[in-house]
């Protein structure tokens, strides 16, 4: 079969008149993330506890993220009414960091209720990660 040369150049415009898409159009839980980072606890000094409010979960649920401002990959879900500890937030209070238990796990297993002697990364032994601000009742 012979293409002609006008042919073969519409097909060629066609395709790239497509719009690339948007940077976020990630599929949600697929792929690694491109950037992690562990959230801190104890940042508010010794005699404070490690995570400064145990809050819950707004109605709806929330996806937790590897780190603030990440959301190619989803780390985990928390459904609606759920306890987590955040443990803290980004300057402007659009992420914060929480630390919270599998389903079926005592919440006070995470340690996070006592102080800790400096701050630190949050290493276990329940799950952690970064969620919307806003998707939790803070001090509920």
């Amino acid at each position: 079969m012979k293409h002609s040369l006008p042919m073969l150049l519409a097909l060629s415009l066609a395709a790239c008149s497509q719009p690339a898409p948007p940077a976020d159009n990630a599929p949600a839980v697929a792929g690694e993330p491109l950037a992690t980072r562990a959230v801190m606890i104890g940042t508010e000094g010794p005699s404070l506890p490690a995570c400064s409010s145990i809050s819950r979960v707004k109605d709806g649920g929330t996806d937790v993220y590897w780190a603030p401002g990440e959301t190619r990959a989803v780390k985990a879900k928390v459904a609606g009414g759920a306890k987590v500890s955040v443990c803290e937030a980004t300057d402007d209070d659009a992420w914060f960091g929480i630390v919270f238990a599998a389903p079926g796990t005592d919440e006070d297993m995470c340690g996070v209720g006592k102080p800790v002697q400096n701050a630190r990364e949050y290493q276990g032994p329940c799950r952690w990660g970064w969620i919307r601000g806003g998707t939790v009742r803070l001090g509920a």
